[in-house]
């Protein structure tokens, strides 16, 4: 109810409402980052699924990610530190690890399968047109799911019709997958993105563009798909949320980034080129031009026509009209903060793209031992994640479609009949030296020695394989005798006087 108050006016009796006391304001606890205010009214956030974010964005991502990888020294120095830290030199090789019944080594079969592999692992056999190895492959994989966010490997089966081995890859890229192509089909599968699901949201269907979108459309005449079996295609991203079915490039986060510092270098390098030109302008004495109207002997002149304006180039000084004078414009750049700020932008960069500031930037400036070789080991740990997920998406997915064809064909010499025992193969990835070679070689022996690490554990982390450098090792030692030399002579010699000073003991 409303409170009165009542007064006599004029010898009447009158009221008013009074104002009702004001609720006393309630407040919620509540995260802090979820509160609105001022300061975060354009920070709304996305509810969307990943789907549909992917959707609405990834043709422009794509797009962007492919043009700084073309045009930003930065973006493509990520791409070949990809190339030479994920694949590196030799690539990521198979080592056969076939077993006899009683777990001892299948040597022989082991080297029939490698032999084998490395022979298809050439041009002419490994890509369906001829012109990438395996190792080529390796490259063009690992630069096509970073740049676009995604890359399509089709495996293409003849029986040796076409080729010998009766198989070979085929790259794609993502554009062929329609983001725009979603549908509801009568059998209860969905078409999300161009890829076709069934009830468990596990692919069955690609629908492919028959040509590269990119092509002028006269050349095709519109939309056709291509309808492939999900057995024949393997679709590789890295699944960022559940539920995700399309990859988005992996340096989404410093596209931006990069674009606005390669516009800066580009504003201050124009600057600085203006800075040492040394241009200036043309003054009159009364500040109206009259002045050159009266040398020029006419009005309303197109100044652009005389020579009172001039290209600046370095060194050229031209005498005034009487009377004006010439007031200098002489910028500064780049500035003194040039440097620090451009190690602010690609140091978040860096962050982004998950590789250390002085790789990306390659810069050594003001590093020491210590702060290098902690950004090196986390590096490295990066790059053996990225390695391990390339052979398990990739390499391993390859090999087994590989194998019964080349059983098939008899290009791999052996029974077809024990095919599940030769699916024993690991992939091993390039490797890496110690930042300090010589304290490494130290604890390697030690290790060794007291039986916490082996010869084996320490190879692979090279990138080396065991029986491949006891092969070399034997090679070289026989090689040695037959010219009458002696290896390591002075360390036999060394351990030959410790073993006699210890029998005197």
């Amino acid at each position: 109810m409303a409170n009165y108050e009542y007064q006599i006016i004029d010898g009447k009796w009158h009221h008013k409402t009074m104002r009702k006391p004001a609720p006393s304001r309630i407040r919620h606890r509540a995260f802090a980052a979820a509160n609105q205010d001022r300061l975060t009214a354009s920070f709304t956030g996305s509810a969307l699924s990943p789907d549909e974010a992917i959707r609405r964005d990834l043709r422009k991502l794509r797009a962007r990610s492919r043009q700084l990888c073309m045009d930003n020294d930065y973006a493509k120095k990520f791409l070949h530190m990809l190339q030479a830290n994920v694949v590196g030199v030799n690539g990521i090789r198979l080592q056969a690890r076939t077993t006899w019944p009683d777990g001892m080594a299948d040597e022989e079969d082991n080297q029939v399968i490698e032999k084998a592999w490395a022979e298809w692992c050439r041009p002419r056999y490994c890509s369906a047109n001829g012109r990438l190895s395996f190792r080529d492959s390796q490259r063009q994989f690992i630069t096509a799911v970073a740049r676009d966010g995604e890359v399509l490997v089709r495996h293409i089966r003849d029986n040796g019709r076409t080729f010998a081995f009766g198989y070979a890859l085929q790259i794609i890229e993502a554009d062929h997958l329609d983001e725009n192509y979603n549908r509801h089909l009568a059998n209860g599968n969905r078409i999300v993105m161009g890829v076709e699901l069934n009830q468990f949201d596990r692919p069955v269907f690609y629908h492919l563009f028959t040509r590269h979108p990119g092509d002028n459309a006269y050349l095709w005449g519109g939309k056709h798909y291509e309808k492939v079996p999900a057995s024949d295609i393997e679709h590789c991203f890295i699944v960022d949320r559940p539920g995700q079915n399309r990859g988005v490039p992996w340096m989404h986060t410093a596209i931006r980034r990069l674009n606005m510092l390669g516009g800066y270098e580009e504003a201050e390098l124009v600057a600085a080129r203006l800075g040492a030109s040394k241009m200036g302008f043309y003054t009159s004495p009364d500040g109206s031009g009259a002045a050159l109207v009266d040398e020029l002997g006419a009005e309303g002149v197109d100044y652009d026509d005389h020579d009172l304006i001039q290209e600046a180039e370095p060194g050229l000084f031209e005498t005034l009209p009487e009377g004006y004078g010439f007031q200098s414009f002489d910028p500064q750049h780049p500035t003194s903060a040039y440097g620090d700020f451009t190690k602010s932008v690609l140091r978040g960069a860096a962050s982004g793209l998950n590789v250390a500031y002085n790789s990306l930037a390659n810069d050594l400036e003001g590093v020491n031992f210590s702060s290098i070789r902690q950004g090196v080991l986390d590096e490295r740990e990066q790059w053996r994640v990225l390695q391990g997920w390339m052979a398990e998406q990739f390499c391993a997915v390859v090999y087994e479609n590989w194998l019964p064809m080349a059983l098939a064909t008899q290009k791999l010499p052996l029974p077809p009949d024990k095919m599940d025992k030769f699916k024993s193969v690991v992939w091993q990835p390039r490797g890496w030296d110690w930042v300090d070679p010589l304290k490494d070689s130290k604890a390697h022996e030690t290790g060794i020695a007291n039986g916490t690490q082996t010869r084996a554990e320490i190879l692979a982390a090279k990138g080396k394989d065991l029986r491949e450098t006891f092969e070399q090792l034997k090679y070289e030692q026989d090689l040695a005798a037959e010219y009458g030399l002696q290896i390591n002579a002075g360390k036999q010699q060394d351990m030959s006087n410790d073993t006699d000073d210890t029998e005197n003991d």
